[in-house]
């Protein structure tokens, strides 16, 4: 097991000590089942597809929880007895949480052929994208010398 001093990283970054804990948490625990892919489809379009062999489509919950989603699988009992010589198939249940960034929303999910398929967007409000601000010249605005650059741009490209 790996370990990362991650002491520089609370010297000298000031609020990130929430994906400091993160980091930690994570490479303490590393679940292995069941096995996933996470995909990067487009700058800000991501996949995650899970192997569930064995899991029926009403075994399988998917909740999306502020900035978490649970991916739970609940075996259904099966009375019947089997005698095997060996179980390569785990099908047992699980749960994998997945950290969300921020505005990170699921827009659609599919189970097929015993693939799990979860799609997700960043869809970042148009108020928290980055504006671009003009400078204005010292002699412009008001008694202060201050004036509202965004307005102005946002006048500029209204025109």
């Amino acid at each position: 097991m790996r370990t990362f001093d991650l002491a520089p990283l609370y010297r000298s970054a000031i609020g990130f000590d929430r994906l400091a804990s993160l980091l930690e948490q994570r490479a303490e625990t590393q679940p292995s089942y069941p096995p996933y892919n996470v995909e990067l489809l487009a700058e800000d379009k991501y996949r995650i597809v899970m192997a569930l062999a064995g899991f029926s489509r009403d075994e399988v919950e998917i909740v999306a929880e502020r900035d978490t989603l649970h991916v739970t699988g609940r075996k259904q009992k099966d009375d019947t007895q089997r005698t095997f010589l060996h179980r390569g198939i785990a099908a047992r249940d699980f749960e994998q949480r997945f950290q969300l960034a921020n505005h990170v929303k699921v827009t659609t999910a599919s189970f097929d052929n015993g693939m799990l398929t979860i799609d997700l967007v960043r869809e970042v409000p148009e108020a928290l994208k980055p504006r671009k601000i003009q400078i204005a010249d010292a002699h412009v605005g008001d008694a202060n010398g201050s004036i509202d650059n965004v307005q102005q741009i946002e006048q500029r490209q209204a025109a």
